[in-house]
Order: C-alpha cells, then sequence, then structure tokens
C-alpha cells in the first residue's frame, strides 16, 4: 500500500513494473486507449509509451474538453464576443482555438479568463448593463462547478449571467467509439479526474456488453504502469472485467452530492463532437426551470457554416485513428505558438503532447 505521492514516482517501483509487464506472455501487441488529456500528458512526459512499447500500442482517445469541442461552437462564441453588449468568460485553453475565421484571442471585444466559472457572477455584478457568457465547456469533472455557479446565479437573483452549453458526458463517446468495427482496441485507461465525480459504475457496458477490460488510473507514472500491467494480465487470463486502481481518490458511485446538483440543473441531450459526430445523449443542457440562464434564450445567434482547416488531423486523432505525427501540418504549420487545430491548442491536446514531448 502506498500512501505518499513520492511512491508514486518511484524509480524502482517503475522498474519493477515495468519489468513485470514485460514478462507477461501476450501473443500479439496490445491496445489501450486512455480517454483523459491528463493520461495523455503524463504517458508522454514519463515516456510511458516507450518502456512499454514491445506488448502495448497506447491510443490517444477523446480525452481533451476542448479538443472535441466542435467548430460551430467556438463561431458561436466568437459572434458572441464581438457584440459590445457582451463579456465573455472562459477557462484559458479556449482562448486560442480556431474557428472558422479566427480565435477568441483575435476576434472577441472584452474576453475574460477565469479559474472557476463562479468568477462570472462576480463580474455580471460588477457591469448590470452587459449579458456576462460563460462557455461552459468540459467533462463531468467541471459541470459540478458551472451547476454551482448556475444554482448560486438562481438563488441572488442575478439576471445578466449566462452560458453558452457546451459540457459533454464521456461513457456515450466511449460506446460510440466501441461500436466502431475498425476500432479493435483491447482495454480502457479510464479518467480518473471524471471518475472522482461520477464514479466507475457507468462504464460496466465496457465488461458486460462488449467484452473489453477498463482500470481507472491515476495519473503518475506508478499509477498508469499498475493500470496498464492490470489489463494487460485480464487480456492474457480471458477475463473482461471494470477494476478501480485509483481508490484514494475514487469511489464506485463517484461524488453523490455533486451529481445531484448536476443533475438538477442539467439533462442529458444529444450533441456533436469534434471527430465523433453527433452523439445521443452525450451532452448536458439546462432544464426548463433554468433555461433563462442559457444565452440562446435572449440572443439570436445567426446559422453559419463552419468549417475547419482541410489539412488538420485533429479529428482522426481524436478518434484514435491518426497519430499527430501522421500529420501533415503537424510541427511545421501547426505549433503551440501557432496552432491550426485544438489538438495543439490545449494544455491536455494529444497533438500538444507529442509536441512538447518529442525529445523523450
Amino acid at each position: 500500500m502506498m500512501k505518499y505521492l513520492s511512491e508514486f514516482r518511484d524509480s524502482k517501483a517503475v522498474r519493477g513494473l515495468v519489468e513485470e509487464i514485460h514478462a507477461i506472455p501476450l501473443d500479439r501487441k496490445v491496445k489501450i486507449m486512455e480517454v483523459c488529456g491528463t493520461h495523455t500528458m503524463s504517458i508522454r512526459k514519463f515516456g510511458i509509451h516507450r518502456l512499454v512499447e514491445d506488448e502495448v500500442e497506447l491510443i490517444s482517445g477523446p480525452g481533451c474538453p476542448v479538443c472535441v469541442t466542435p467548430v460551430s461552437y467556438i463561431d458561436q462564441a466568437i459572434m458572441l464576443a464581438e457584440r459590445d453588449d457582451v463579456i465573455i468568460t472562459t477557462f484559458g485553453d479556449m482562448l486560442r482555438v480556431p474557428g472558422t475565421e479566427g480565435s477568441l484571442e483575435d476576434r472577441g471585444r472584452d474576453v475574460r479568463v477565469v479559474y472557476s466559472p463562479i468568477e462570472s457572477l462576480k463580474i455580471a455584478e460588477e457591469n448590470p448593463s452587459k449579458k456576462v457568457v460563460f462557455l461552459a465547456v468540459g467533462f463531468e469533472t467541471t459541470v459540478p462547478t458551472i451547476a454551482a455557479t448556475i444554482s448560486e446565479a438562481h438563488r441572488r437573483g442575478i439576471d445578466n449571467f449566462y452560458i453558452l452549453e457546451g459540457n459533454k458526458i464521456m461513457p456515450p463517446a466511449m460506446r460510440a467509439l466501441l461500436d466502431d468495427r475498425n476500432m479493435q482496441i483491447d482495454g480502457f485507461l479510464l479518467p480518473g479526474h471524471v471518475c472522482t465525480v461520477s464514479g466507475y459504475l457507468q462504464y460496466r457496458f465496457i465488461a458486460e456488453e462488449y467484452g473489453r477490460t477498463a482500470v481507472v488510473s491515476g495519473f503518475e507514472p506508478v499509477d498508469i504502469l499498475l493500470a496498464i500491467r492490470e489489463i494487460l494480465l485480464m487480456v492474457n487470463n480471458g477475463k473482461r472485467e471494470i477494476r478501480n486502481l485509483y481508490p484514494r481518490a475514487v469511489r464506485p458511485e463517484g461524488n453523490r452530492r455533486a451529481m445531484e446538483l448536476v443533475n438538477r440543473i442539467f439533462k442529458e441531450a444529444d450533441v456533436e463532437w469534434r471527430g465523433l459526430g453527433n452523439i445521443p445523449g452525450s451532452g448536458l443542457v439546462l432544464r426548463e426551470e433554468f433555461e433563462r440562464f442559457r444565452i440562446t434564450q435572449v440572443i439570436e445567434l445567426p446559422e453559419i457554416k463552419s468549417r475547419e482547416h482541410p489539412l488538420c488531423l485533429c479529428g482522426e486523432v481524436l478518434k484514435g485513428k491518426a497519430k499527430p505525427e501522421d500529420c501533415k501540418l503537424f510541427g511545421k504549420g501547426c505549433t503551440p505558438e501557432h496552432p491550426i487545430g485544438p489538438c495543439m491548442v490545449s494544455s491536455e491536446g494529444t497533438c500538444a503532447a507529442h509536441y512538447r514531448y518529442r525529445s523523450h
């Protein structure tokens, strides 16, 4: 049993786990997909993909919430940001994501980076003549804070705060990946941050319906290698189960109080994912009693023909069907300083991880 963070970075433990992984008698290379941007960054940062490359092909999936946000959403945000009567509040990752024409960074009139959506309420109170719009993008990890902000705005009667809905949930996207017969995935690293909030029981369908393995993992080197070893052992023994190797943070049912708040404010809806298309029940929109906080209730946004850069492979990367290095733009026209696709912009983007840690 390990109690301290330093133990999950211990080089002796890492070497021992790598040796155990090498000793597992596999008849083929096992394909494991991670669906969390923090896992993607950790795998590249610590060079884990190289430590186990003989046994495992590690595939990055749609784990970056900014990356899976469709270009149409970015275009809507830019249209709002160009208005004199609107203040946009957002997490920093959204600023440089390219829309059809430009980004919030170069097109917005009053765009403010916040560390929590609750900061938007103070901005709204200080600017009563403006509509303050928070860009509600993120998976289950960030939704509770957005729900809490809406609940607080409702309690305090703040009538100039709104959101542009863009939140998504992970299980339907994973189901869509498994329904794709061209995706031969043996197991998943389940997203530790998401599972901290929503639990891991909702992922049982991976084993029960699709006969695959999945392991909840933390984000340190020992965490990830423990999860990889567990998946390989289950594959080798013909077991198809969901297991939690992140018990210091994740419970089976997750954070019930947080999920109760989310379910009071939001309901599931069919939404579009970049690269994956429209996925039934994969998004969260406001319930009827909270619709007044939806910005499209008070500002009608015209339809535009959104388009992405024709050479950008971000959509294929998010599906696990291409690697960043397959893209002609990677490291050339597209870099973190001059991103062309969102996978190079976000701190959790696969292209950003591959570019940043190329020398590892």
